[in-house]
């Protein structure tokens, strides 16, 4: 990777993004991810070589750093939690594209996208609680914005939010699902008796600790 169309089209790969260019001086393009609006790649070029600014743990900022010497401290931002990559050659693809796709996770991170990917996990025929589903999105105390994030839920043919009963096994409101009902015909359709809108938590809700129950 030279060029800054090849950064740039990279950094385009990457799910829900795209380019700004926020200043007067046009050298500097900005890759930014829709959810927050947070650029997690910076592109520009300086002394004859296109670079790349991108977010770094403080711990991997240095391990980059050591192995490269044309990855440096952030140019312009924080330099505990920035590097700079030189794009003079010298770096093998395969870790440039490493190091963008750890500041595109660093930047995209999320409460909500850590509920999206817990309910992801919830296995076909099992159930689980908004507590258990906040405490593997890192926060048992969140159960609350768990409903509110699947209640938003962007993309229901990948995220089966319908697999979520309250504490007692408590099926949600009627029409959260698309009408009277839906939610119990899903779980059904996977093998999950429901009765009386309440699914049985001994028998069907899901351990994540161990796997199945």
């Amino acid at each position: 990777m030279r060029t800054r169309q090849e950064a740039c089209l990279y950094g385009l790969s990457f799910p829900d993004t795209y380019k700004d260019t926020p200043f007067r001086d046009t050298n500097w393009e900005l890759i930014r991810y829709k959810g927050n609006k947070k650029a997690f790649l910076w592109i520009y070029e300086r002394n004859g070589c296109i670079n790349l600014n991108v977010k770094a743990d403080p711990a991997k900022a240095l391990f980059w750093r050591d192995i490269y010497k044309s990855v440096i401290p952030g140019y312009h931002q924080n330099k505990e939690h920035w590097n700079t990559i030189i794009l003079d050659g010298s770096i093998p693809d395969k870790d440039i594209k490493i190091m963008i796709a750890e500041s595109y996770d660093l930047i995209s991170d999320s409460p909500v996208k850590r509920i999206y990917e817990a309910v992801k996990q919830i296995p076909c025929g099992r159930v689980a609680t908004y507590a258990q589903v906040a405490e593997l999105a890192g926060d048992r105390k969140m159960a609350r914005a768990v409903g509110n994030a699947l209640h938003k839920n962007p993309d229901p043919d990948n995220i089966p939010c319908f697999r979520v009963v309250n504490s007692k096994g408590e099926l949600a409101g009627e029409f959260a699902f698309g009408g009277a009902g839906a939610q119990a015909k899903l779980l059904e359709a996977e093998g999950v008796e429901v009765k009386d809108a309440k699914v049985d938590l001994e028998k069907y809700l899901w351990d994540f600790a161990v796997g199945l129950t």
